[in-house]
């Protein structure tokens, strides 16, 4: 370890340098792409800490997209009706979990990140003083006779001591995990207990009328739906635990799991027991408490599921910071929610085909966020050490991953999705329109990778407040765009506004970070340092 830390320290006096050469690359905002370019793909350490945080974390991600897209193909072979009433029911759903659960994940990565590396560095600290006890110890029984028949059984009992004390201490110590997991338990009851209760006032508001053909559809599927909120909830809050550990293999391994189960019960509820849209909405509540039952049984062998006592619960602290990420998903979810209410207004074919398009844009867009989460884990612990050498590094790389990933996905669908629209419909009024959103849902991920990057690191970097800002003006000005052009446009107008939306987002990110404000003021440190070696020099 001592090795590696003066290794770094070295990359960084070197890195000051050559920051002090005029015209560098520091001298620009958008230095913070340009940093060690090179070095994007190199399989060092810290590329080999970012894609075993990022790939099984996307790839956990994208499995409950995926599975919501198998429901929409199964489903879409019922009617376009249905399609199109369970696209409505599932974006309110989505929407409603999103504003109860996204601000208390993203803290909830953040603050595990913090309390693991500093209670690591305490463990460490510790185990160093217990080591030199040790060697003490070791020379002071070298001076007692080894004929003396005590000295095996207190030997044997001392290692029998130190492995009991190993064994004990196997288990963290984090208050930030029973914080996570009342809170979400608590949300996910208040939201099945609204989404019941308001789910024809909701639907409304989405568009979907008393006397509408979808009103019925979209009414079983939500309520039924809105039954394994609890487990949502939970189950995502969870995931948030395992990021801040960087540990994103489990909650792989066990939404997989459910989401094979998913699939599996989707066509026996729907078909063999002819529920139809019901069925599809029972096969998905099963799976999501399968995937929180598995959580939860990994999570109590690593972490102490129960603090000492109430006073170690991280309330205030999770209060005060999830608040400001409660506005901005509230911001961010006015822009998609409004967008799918008047994408329903046009009628059930523009909402079916705006609903395997918003699916595909936003399973496709999951992928950064895996990058995302893995920028978080790292920048938190990272600062919590201040450790601004591998913070910088870390932004700038995985900003360039997410440019790479964001321009992949946008050939990748571009071709893909005018090709396999078909397993999700036959209707070819709703093909015509999937085919005029495919250019944006294609040529935008660029811009969704590098909006979704930057939330990460913001909230790596505990910079709440800036990020709930930013999203609010943001949501102003799309909303207006939304409207706007969902009036004059139709349904090429909503997908412009969406555009606008995410370029302000990702604009917004930039800016933070690119100007070296709030947290990322020691940027402009750097430079300032440099410049007066040079002058020294």
């Amino acid at each position: 370890m001592n090795g590696e830390s003066l290794l770094d320290r070295s990359s960084s006096a070197d890195a000051a340098m050559d920051d002090a050469v005029p015209g560098h690359r520091h001298h620009h905002p958008l230095s913070v792409f340009l940093r060690d370019a090179r070095l994007a793909f190199r399989w060092d350490e810290l590329g080999r800490e970012i894609m075993g945080i990022a790939v099984p974390g996307a790839l956990a991600l994208m499995a409950d997209p995926v599975a919501s897209l198998v429901d929409t193909a199964f489903i879409g072979h019922i009617g376009p009706v249905e399609l199109a009433a369970v696209g409505v029911s599932i974006a309110v759903f989505n929407q409603v979990s999103r504003i109860a659960i996204f601000p208390l994940v993203s803290v909830t990565t953040s603050f595990v990140a913090e309390e693991d590396a500093t209670s690591s560095d305490r463990e460490k600290y510790e185990i160093n003083g217990e080591n030199e006890f040790n060697v003490s110890d070791s020379e002071m029984e070298e001076l007692v006779s080894h004929e003396e028949a005590s000295a095996a059984p207190s030997k044997l009992s001392f290692e029998t001591d130190s492995s009991d004390v190993k064994i004990e201490h196997k288990r963290k110590n984090i208050p930030s995990v029973s914080t996570a997991l009342l809170l979400g338990g608590v949300l996910g009851l208040l939201q099945a207990l609204l989404l019941v209760i308001c789910a024809k006032p909701l639907l409304g508001y989405m568009g979907v009328k008393q006397g509408s053909a979808m009103l019925m559809p979209a009414l079983k599927y939500l309520v039924v739906r809105s039954l394994g909120a609890p487990a949502v909830l939970l189950s995502l809050a969870m995931q948030g635990v395992f990021r801040g550990l960087k540990d994103t293999k489990t909650p792989l391994y066990a939404t997989v799991a459910g989401d094979a189960t998913n699939i599996v019960l989707d066509p026996i509820f729907m078909f063999v027991f002819q529920y139809g849209v019901s069925g599809a909405a029972i096969a998905h509540v099963i799976s999501q408490y399968f995937i929180a039952s598995i959580l939860l049984w990994r999570l109590r062998l690593h972490v102490d599921l129960l603090p000492p006592s109430f006073k170690h619960m991280q309330y205030s602290r999770f209060l005060k910071n999830g608040f400001l990420l409660l506005a901005r998903v509230i911001a961010a979810t006015c822009c998609v929610t409004l967008s799918a209410s008047m994408a329903a207004r046009l009628g059930s074919v523009p909402m079916a085909a705006f609903q395997i398009c918003l699916q595909i844009w936003l399973a496709s867009s999951l992928l950064a966020d895996g990058l995302a989460f893995a920028g978080q884990a790292i920048l938190a612990s990272a600062f919590a050490r201040q450790d601004h050498s591998k913070a910088a590094a870390t932004a700038s790389r995985i900003l360039q991953l997410g440019l790479v990933l964001g321009l992949l996905l946008s050939i990748f669908l571009g071709i893909g999705l005018r090709l396999g629209s078909r397993l999700f419909t036959d209707d070819q009024d709703v093909l015509h329109h999937i085919y005029l959103g495919i250019p944006f849902v294609s040529l935008t991920q660029p811009i969704n990778a590098l909006a979704f990057v930057f939330d990460g690191i913001n909230y790596g970097a505990s910079d709440f407040g800036y990020a709930a800002y930013s999203m609010i003006l943001v949501a102003i000005v799309s909303i207006i765009f939304i409207v706007t052009l969902a009036s004059y446009n139709g349904f090429v107008g909503i997908w412009i506004a969406l555009t606008v939306y995410m370029s302000l987002r990702m604009l917004a990110g930039f800016l933070r970070i690119g100007t070296a404000r709030g947290p990322w003021t020691f940027y402009a440190a750097q430079r300032m340092h440099s410049h007066e070696v040079v002058g020294l020099c």
